[in-house]
C-alpha cells in the first residue's frame, strides 16, 4: 500500500487541476498562482479587495490560465462554503487547497490587545481550518487531493515583537499536522510549509505598533537582504514541488532550517538568543499606544531604499503596491 501511494503521489499533476489559493491577489499567494497557472492549473484566488483580485486576475490571465477571482473574507465559514461552491460550480471541483492568507502585526507586547491575537487566529488558524472544512466533501469524493498551509519559521520558534503571529502559527502547524494524520486515508496529502522571510514586498502591508518607523526598519530590511531572505519566485517553486509530492512537510531557507534545529535539540540556548533579540530591538513607546500602523505609514530615514529596493521590486511584481 506504502508502494502504491508513493506511485499515485508521483503520477500527480497541476495541468487541468483546480486549485484555490487564499490571500491569492498578492504576495506569495500571486506568485504561486502565476506557477500553478503556467502548469495548466485553473487557479481560483481567494481575497478581500476586489480591485487587487482584479489585477491579480489581469497577471494569471496572462500567463495563459482559467482563472476565477472571488471575493472572500476567509474568516468566515459561512462566506468560506459560498466561495468553494462557486468555484465548485465554475471548475467542477477543488483539487489543491493552499492557505496562504495572513496577517502580521509587528511590535511589544506591551503594545499587542486580546483584539490582536484573536485576529491572527481568526487568519493564521480558523481560516484555514473553515476552507479545509469546505474543501474536505469534494476531495473526498474525488478520491483525492492535496492542502498546502503556509505556516512559517514563527510556527516553529517564538519570535519576539511577533508574538500574536507565532501563536497563530504554532496553532496552524499543530492543525495541519494533525489533518495529515486523519486524511492520509482518503488519499488527501497535506503539506506544511515553514519559510523564513521571504521577498514578497510584504512589509508594506503588515502592521507595526509602538515605535512603529523603527519596528518597520528592522523588518523591512531584514525581509530584503538576500543573506537574511529568500527569493519569493524560488520559494513559490519549492511550494509547488512540495505539494506536487504531497510532501508532509517544508522547511525554506537554509537559515530557518538552522535556526529550527538549534531550537528543537539546545531549547534553553534558543530562548536566550531570542531574549538577546528582543533587548535589541525597538523599547516599548512611552504613550502606550495600541494604534497600528502600516507599514506604507511607517516609512522614514530609518529604511533607505538602496537597502529595501529588492523588497521594493518584489511589492511591485507581487500586487502589493501600485507603480
Amino acid at each position: 500500500m506504502a508502494l502504491a501511494a508513493r506511485r499515485r503521489r508521483g503520477r500527480f499533476k497541476f495541468d487541468g487541476r483546480t486549485v484555490m489559493i487564499t490571500g491569492g491577489s498578492r504576495g506569495l499567494g500571486l506568485v504561486l498562482a502565476r506557477q500553478l497557472a503556467r502548469q495548466g492549473a485553473k487557479v481560483a484566488i481567494l481575497a478581500r479587495d476586489s480591485d487587487e483580485i482584479r489585477r491579480a486576475e489581469a497577471q494569471i490571465v496572462a500567463n495563459g490560465a482559467e482563472v476565477f477571482g472571488v471575493k472572500c473574507d476567509v474568516r468566515s465559514q459561512e462566506e468560506v462554503n459560498a466561495a468553494v461552491s462557486n468555484i465548485v460550480t465554475r471548475f467542477g471541483g477543488v483539487d489543491v487547497l493552499i492557505n496562504n492568507a495572513g496577517v502580521i502585526q509587528v511590535g511589544p507586547l506591551d503594545h499587542m490587545t486580546p483584539g490582536d491575537f484573536e485576529e491572527a487566529l481568526a487568519v493564521h488558524f480558523y481560516a484555514p481550518l473553515h476552507c479545509t472544512l469546505a474543501v474536505l466533501p469534494h476531495m473526498r469524493n474525488a478520491g483525492h487531493g492535496r492542502i498546502v498551509n503556509i505556516a512559517s519559521v514563527g510556527g516553529k520558534i517564538a519570535v519576539p515583537h511577533l508574538v500574536p503571529y507565532c501563536a497563530s502559527k504554532f496553532a496552524l502547524v499543530g492543525l495541519s499536522e494533525g489533518l495529515r494524520t486523519e486524511l492520509r486515508r482518503h488519499n488527501i496529502f497535506v503539506t506544511t510549509v515553514c519559510p523564513g522571510l521571504m521577498r514578497t514586498g510584504s512589509p508594506r502591508n503588515a502592521h507595526f505598533k509602538g515605535q512603529h518607523r523603527k519596528e518597520y526598519a528592522w523588518f523591512a530590511v531584514s525581509g530584503s537582504l538576500p543573506l537574511l531572505s529568500v527569493n519569493a519566485e524560488c520559494a513559490a517553486r519549492r511550494i509547488v514541488e512540495a505539494c506536487r509530492r504531497g510532501a508532509p512537510r517544508l522547511v525554506i531557507g537554509w537559515h530557518t532550517r538552522g535556526a529550527i534545529l538549534i531550537n528543537e535539540l539546545f531549547p534553553g540556548t534558543a530562548a536566550n538568543l531570542m531574549a538577546i533579540a528582543n533587548r535589541l530591538l525597538p523599547s516599548a513607546a512611552r504613550d502606550g499606544t495600541k494604534h497600528l500602523h502600516k507599514g506604507s505609514q511607517s516609512e522614514s530615514w530609518l529604511t533607505p531604499r538602496w537597502l529595501t529596493q529588492l523588497s521594493e521590486k518584489a511589492a511591485l511584481r507581487n500586487n502589493q503596491k501600485l507603480a
